[in-house]
């Protein structure tokens, strides 16, 4: 197996269920409509899968009994990407040969959906994903691990991670500047892609005004500043690099992936703004060759607009403070731009899919079928990223 493991898995199918808004329609229906979905485009049959991944919410052994799979292999192996882990496990599993066709879903409700999978044991250590022994000599500050300090935040009456985040972007405006107005021009974005996306929730024209009158949530985010709960599910199918041949879709490749232990919680950071972005996108960038400069298109998560801004700084497709100027006037990330983000709507006006639907986004679009949101010129690289905080994983994906 390759050290740089990642290079030896595949995208080979995708899948999206229906998605709405307090559709009441249930968890499993939502989860084997996306994964029927995803096996059929890459070509196999239930019978082909051999591996299920998730971050926990619909239990996987009620989509094996639903779809009729005898997947024996519980993916596991890399548990610091946050949302994307079970992902980045499929694409050990099938690189160690414990699997060669592996589902992936997520499924979330209205509030949500559980990241806590209880229905196997925890995974196994590797190399990659096991984080050093750190010893502390006496006086030492301790370490501060991903959400370590999320009760010293409820203690101080800021309960939700709309209060978290905002906390930061306050701190990026007071360094750099930053302005509502450039986070607007995100939200007024992904709602124009939106518009060209006929499965997301808010398709209605956005302008500035209506983005700077939306009613506050936690100064400075207002309400589009904030994603959108719906019901859903998307599934893909992780394989082997050699059943590229006989994909009937166009394989999508994976170059490099980055995960983050979220060392420094959510405001212990020693480089307060930043967050855990940086540290899952120097992984990221230390198993490629290629460049920010070198991607086409980037699907960035956006639970709240500023999480993009930190994005883009942590990637290094501008510099730290540059995020604001880069998206203002939304024409360097339009569709016809040099960089489009968000090409589907983003969790601001497509849907909250926990980062699963940049994924898939930036599949459709790398295999030239994202229909009227196409991008004029075909990808050939994508910037995938999801998280936000302590929290976070990335990637790139080529064609």
């Amino acid at each position: 197996m390759s050290s740089h493991f990642e290079k030896d898995a595949i995208i080979s199918g995708v899948g999206i269920s229906r998605i709405g808004r307090r559709t009441g329609i249930p968890d499993l229906e939502l989860t084997t409509e996306a994964a029927s979905a995803a096996i059929a485009d890459a070509g196999l049959s239930p019978a082909d899968i051999d591996g299920v991944a998730t971050l926990g919410d619909t239990p996987r052994q009620h989509v094996v009994e639903a779809l009729g799979l005898d997947a024996q292999n519980r993916s596991s192996g890399f548990d610091t990407a946050g949302l994307l882990s079970p992902l980045m496990s499929a694409f050990l599993a099938v690189a160690q040969g414990r699997s060669r066709h592996v589902l992936v879903y997520r499924t979330v409700g209205m509030l949500g959906g559980s990241m806590i999978d209880s229905s196997g044991p925890p995974p196994e250590p590797n190399a990659l994903t096991s984080p050093p022994v750190e010893p502390r000599e006496p006086g030492q500050r301790r370490r501060i691990g991903a959400n370590d300090d999320v009760g010293e935040l409820l203690a101080a009456h800021a309960y939700s991670a709309s209060n978290w985040v905002a906390m930061h972007c306050r701190r990026h405006m007071d360094l750099y500047g930053t302005t509502r107005e450039q986070l607007g021009w995100l939200a007024i974005n992904s709602r124009r892609n939106a518009a060209l996306n006929p499965l997301a929730a808010y398709q209605d024209p956005m302008t500035m005004d209506d983005y700077l009158a939306s009613r506050p949530i936690s100064t400075p985010l207002g309400l589009y500043d904030c994603d959108v709960p719906v019901d859903g599910s998307i599934a893909v199918v992780v394989s082997h690099r050699d059943y590229a041949p006989d994909c009937p879709n166009p394989a999508v490749g994976v170059e490099a992936i980055g995960g983050t232990y979220g060392s420094g919680g959510w405001f212990h950071r020693d480089d307060f703004p930043k967050m855990a972005s940086v540290d899952a996108a120097a992984q990221m960038w230390s198993r490629t060759d290629l460049t920010p400069g070198d991607m086409d298109i980037a699907e960035l998560y956006d639970g709240f607009t500023f999480l993009t801004i930190a994005w883009l700084e942590a990637l290094g497709v501008c510099a730290d403070g540059e995020g604001g100027p880069f998206v203002e006037g939304a024409s360097r990330i339009a569709l016809n731009g040099v960089l489009p983000l968000n090409t589907y709507g983003g969790q601001l006006s497509a849907g909250r899919m926990h980062g699963y639907w940049v994924l898939h986004e930036a599949c459709l679009q790398l295999r030239g079928q994202a229909g009227q949101r196409q991008v004029r010129r075909q990808p050939e690289t994508a910037l995938v990223a999801a998280g936000g905080g302590p929290i976070a994983g990335c990637m790139v994906l080529t064609r």
